[in-house]
């Protein structure tokens, strides 16, 4: 019914631009649409994550378990499970039909980024700190963690010829400053695609976890690697400020019709800032791979480009401070993204003015007040007891708040079909984001007892906004205990 309320030009248009909600559950510092775009995972701070239902803009799930800031979300294809990596050196693989931690693993460095398999949920990828990334399998109460290498894999030389040692021996000495720092599965998950710190793509084969092929990127370290919906466009934000967008051939046919020697990553566009010189920090693909975005370091906007020319189309004007973490809606023209010092979660998407005509032909829209003549019958008095009666059969039907009815959208899962968050009536509204407070630009700590119980007593007896509102409800239910 709201598809029919929409006019159906505002529709075509494939990218946001008003800047429409504004969502707080926290410190908010990552964010992760799962495959239909029904929930947004957000991960805070304090090592919460919650889940936010996309149509109400409500909690659906609080998840906790970290003890510090998370650092990276990855969902599973079905939307039932959600892999989260955080400052603490632990990954945790959360069921959501319950809440319960299906599997907790902890490294021996922190954790960069973290992704699921995109078919086996029991299967992760991470990529740590001045350490080799990891190939996890937790389908055992003991995890079994295979290394992955970080080196480039170097040409052999030809016709036999044997390699300068010295020229051996120097390569050595460079492979062994590599350390990979983002690492994400190909869409079918047969292979690995890791970007290091020296500007390398590295494309490891997950069966036997070996290098396959190694490309020269950049000369800065990779930051971030997404991959479009399609699979086969590479999304690559570096330190050097440039973003690329990078064509990838088909690697299931790996082996029929293509061979490892005769893989090529080809450049497609290179977006950035030559008057400004801005750095990024954060890229992703829009929902159809046709635009990049990305937000920019100590700036409020949003850059939106199309790749068809490579041109900007679009800045989309934030709140004023520094945006974080973006991410699109993987079927809508919606984007959003968070804030540094606020935490917040801001939403852009596209203002339609609804068209009530569509619901009845006979409907007139017009552009002012006109004179209203209502009906002979229009405000008749009807009996008290039919009134009743009507009142009774209404009060027979039991509403059904919790059933969610799920609507087929345009994102397509596997056989076992979509997995619903189950509604829970029992959350209550996050009170962490009042314990957090910003020390500087993207510098945050923890209230300090001494502060809380000044606000208390320097604010009692007047409204000071929803900060103090927090802090006398939480001083409120202390003394209820």
């Amino acid at each position: 019914m709201n598809l029919s309320l929409i006019d159906p030009f505002v529709l075509a248009q494939d990218y946001p631009d008003t800047l429409t909600e504004k969502l707080q559950s926290g410190h908010a510092t990552c964010l992760r649409f799962d495959h239909t775009g029904d929930y947004l995972a957000s991960g805070r701070v304090d090592g919460t994550v919650v889940i936010f239902d996309i149509e109400t803009n409500g909690v659906a799930r609080k998840l906790q378990g970290h003890t510090r800031q998370i650092q990276s979300l990855s969902w599973s294809r079905d939307g039932r499970y959600l892999l989260t990596s955080s400052q603490d050196w632990k990954c945790i693989l959360w069921d959501l039909k319950d809440g319960s931690r299906v599997r907790t693993v902890r490294f021996e460095a922190p954790v960069y980024i973290a992704e699921l398999h995109p078919f086996n949920h029991l299967l992760f990828v991470a990529s740590l700190f001045e350490d080799q990334p990891v190939l996890v399998d937790v389908s055992s109460p003991k995890p079994i963690k295979r290394i992955l290498p970080s080196a480039p894999l170097r040409p052999q030389a030809a016709n036999g010829e044997e390699i300068d040692p010295a020229v051996a021996a120097k390569q050595a000495a460079q492979d062994a400053k590599h350390s990979t720092c983002v690492t994400i599965f190909t869409a079918f998950g047969n292979h690995i695609v890791a970007g290091t710190s020296k500007g390398w793509i590295n494309i490891i084969e997950t069966e036997t976890c070996t290098t396959i092929h190694s490309m020269r990127l950049c000369n800065g370290v990779v930051i971030l690697l997404r991959l479009a919906s399609n699979g086969r466009d590479l999304l690559v934000n570096s330190s050097d400020r440039v973003i690329r967008t990078v064509l990838m051939p088909d690697l299931s046919q790996l082996g029929i019709d293509l061979e490892p020697s005769n893989i090529k990553l080809q450049v497609e566009h290179k977006f950035q800032d030559v008057v400004n010189r801005l750095s990024w920090n954060h890229v992703t693909f829009s929902s159809t791979g046709e635009f990049v975005t990305a937000t920019t370091f100590m700036n409020p906007d949003v850059y939106v480009w199309e790749r068809g020319h490579g041109s900007l189309v679009k800045i989309l004007e934030g709140p004023r401070e520094e945006l974080g973490v973006v991410e699109w809606h993987p079927s809508r023209p919606l984007v959003v993204a968070c804030g540094l010092e606020s935490g917040c979660v801001y939403t852009w998407s596209i203002i339609s003015p609804q068209k009530w005509s569509a619901l009845a032909p006979d409907f007139g829209e017009v552009e002012e007040n006109v004179e209203y003549v209502e009906r002979e019958d229009e405000f008749d008095v009807h009996p008290a007891e039919q009134v009743h009666q009507r009142r009774l059969d209404l009060e027979d039907e039991e509403p059904d708040v919790v059933t969610l009815d799920r609507v087929k959208g345009d994102i397509e899962v596997d056989a076992a079909g979509t997995f619903g968050v189950p509604v829970l009536l029992d959350i209550e509204d996050s009170e962490s984001g009042e314990d957090i407070i910003a020390v500087g630009p993207g510098t945050m700590r923890r209230r300090t007892p001494g502060t809380v119980r000044e606000a208390v007593n320097g604010d009692a007896g007047k409204d000071s906004g929803p900060a103090a509102q927090g802090v006398s409800r939480g001083a409120a239910r202390n003394r209820r205990r």
